[in-house]
């Protein structure tokens, strides 16, 4: 494989960083969470005494947009009272989509699938962008983003509509673009999940994935999209938990330990010369096999420069005692400590400043009337139409016609989804354009009450809608569409997560994808089963027998 050398910066900022004591080089390879809406003994702690140079939010951490931006105020506050030389990276997952962490704090966005749907990369670049100033706005200074996996495995647990589709091309233009508009809006962008976690059968928060792939299959697949980000300027590449037996000897290995992977791929082969920082070392491939703290050490060791420990503060303790330990032992190279602080120290002098940081007229550019109506228009290409065989679409309904609207909750998703079915929106909103609509909403396995009551619904009813959750994984909604098939009555499948659905049950004969469950994509989806709009997605990954309706 050629070198790409994209637009990485060739000059280190060792100055800084050798003038910096072992414990302040340390704590800038770390990144923390933290728990609550406001500023922790523990998270201080960390700051000022341990040197910590970065600190990622969840959810947990997020009530409003003014709470947000007072907690990052009072964050930086902490840093540069500790004399720390740059600014925090303060990071989220805010990928958009199905994985949001700000919830209603800020516009919601569509995610990459419902990008990779539109399939415009000048689009993705301007979603991107947008979310890149309401990000810097509320004081967030890094988004863990764009995902930049190939999702070219229905089964996969953990990506799905995450990412922007299944071909490696596509995927490759649409991560470019997205590091591109985060660039423009001055906020450090993170492709992830090196070497791809699309092809994987396992959620790396629960075991260890396997990608049983040659270099050639990875160079020709999975590494794609990363090329095409480095290129674009990626600022941060994140590792993932993943094994690759054939480039490792047959070792199971995650990728964030393994020094073939990070300094022998993604450094000399692929030439990429920035930061490279962990999946989070708390999730069960790391923290049930070598435990968090070595796993920090490990990490470092093979070549990552931030080790992310996202959640508990003991393990984050232990971590940095850890690495600490590892250097004065000599295990761990005090050079490789001071390289890789020299990167981090790199990136936060050219991309952030004391002088900089937003003041609260910036909230202002939070939920503003172009981005409202770019969410609007992007969400309305994306609904797509896969099949529809007869004239059912759009819905003209008099008033004596009984819809259903249905959903059976799966029995769990991935952890790196937060966000809530919200059933009650996409009744309401059928229910505006058509009084007589009914719903029913199944949580786990259904009982004899609720098979009882499904019972009478589906013979009350001549219009079912039913609302699939990665149904293709979930035995009991398939049995359930069957059941509303075999019934005679007139049945809609809307995909509200993975698209994958409609080849457990191909003979369902309307079906759209919104390959998200947000407010603003069921609103699509419901304003084209009523022929306010016309769907206008294309489907960006194969179903696995279906062939999809063209445009």
């Amino acid at each position: 494989m050629s070198t790409i050398t994209g637009k990485q910066p060739q000059e280190t900022d060792t100055t800084t960083s050798a003038s910096m004591t072992l414990e302040q080089q340390i704590g800038q390879l770390f990144m923390v969470g933290f728990h609550g809406p406001a500023v922790t003994p523990e998270i201080t702690e960390l700051i000022q005494q341990h040197h910590v140079g970065g600190v990622v939010l969840f959810s947990r951490n997020i009530r409003s947009a003014e709470q947000v931006f007072a907690l990052t105020s009072e964050l930086q506050a902490l840093a540069r009272a500790a004399n720390h030389p740059y600014p925090l990276l303060i990071s989220i997952d805010q990928e958009n989509g199905m994985v949001q962490r700000l919830g209603d704090a800020v516009t919601a966005f569509p995610g990459n699938m419902a990008l990779g749907a539109v399939g415009d990369e000048a689009v993705t670049a301007e979603v991107a962008e947008a979310t890149g100033r309401e990000l810097k706005a509320l004081g967030i200074t890094m988004n863990l983003a764009p995902d930049a996996d190939v999702n070219n495995n229905p089964a996969n647990p953990v990506v799905g509509t995450r990412s922007f589709g299944a071909n490696a091309q596509e995927v490759a233009r649409h991560t470019a673009a997205a590091v591109r508009g985060y660039r423009a809006a001055s906020i450090v962008s993170s492709i992830k999940h090196f070497p791809g976690h699309g092809d994987t059968a396992t959620d790396s928060h629960l075991g260890v994935p396997v990608l049983p792939f040659t270099l050639e299959r990875l160079q020709s697949l999975e590494f794609v999209p990363f090329v095409g980000g480095i290129a674009a300027g990626a600022d941060t590449v994140m590792i993932a938990h993943v094994a690759l037996p054939q480039l490792m000897d047959g070792a199971a290995t995650p990728a964030t330990l393994s020094p073939a992977i990070i300094r022998g791929l993604l450094r000399e082969q692929l030439g990429y010369e920035g930061v490279i920082i962990s999946d989070c070392l708390e999730m069960e491939a790391v923290s049930e096999t070598v435990g968090t703290p070595q796993g920090s050490v490990l990490t470092l060791q093979a070549g990552t420069d931030i080790a992310l420990v996202s959640h508990e503060y003991t393990r984050q303790k232990e971590s940095l005692a850890a690495v600490r330990a590892a250097v004065q032992s000599g295990a761990l190279p005090a050079e490789a400590i001071a390289q890789a602080a020299a990167r981090v120290l790199r990136l936060k002098q050219q991309r952030l400043s004391w002088e900089t940081l937003p003041t609260e007229a910036g909230l202002r550019e939070i939920g503003n009337a172009a981005h409202q109506q770019l969410r609007d228009q992007v969400y309305a290409r994306s609904t797509t139409l896969i099949r529809q065989e007869g004239s059912i679409l759009p819905l003209h309904l008099d008033e004596t016609t009984r819809i259903l609207v249905l959903a059976q909750l799966p029995p769990s998703m991935t952890l790196a989804i937060d966000l809530a079915y919200p059933h009650e929106s996409l009744v309401e909103s059928i229910r505006r354009r058509h009084t007589n609509t009914h719903d029913l909403l199944l949580r786990g396995a259904a009982d004899a009450v609720d098979n009882e009551r499904l019972r009478e619904e589906i013979e009350q009813s001549n219009l079912i809608i039913m609302a699939t959750i990665n149904a293709h994984t979930d035995p009991a909604q398939v049995t359930l569409m069957q059941r509303l098939l075999a019934s005679g009555k007139r049945v809609i499948g809307l995909a509200i997560c993975n698209p994958y659905d409609l080849a457990a049950f191909p003979q369902l004969r309307t079906y759209l994808a919104t390959y998200e469950y947000t407010k603003p994509a069921l609103e699509s989806a419901v304003r084209v089963l009523f022929g306010e709009a016309q769907p206008q997605g294309k489907l960006p990954v194969t179903i696995p027998g279906i062939t999809p309706m063209a445009l």
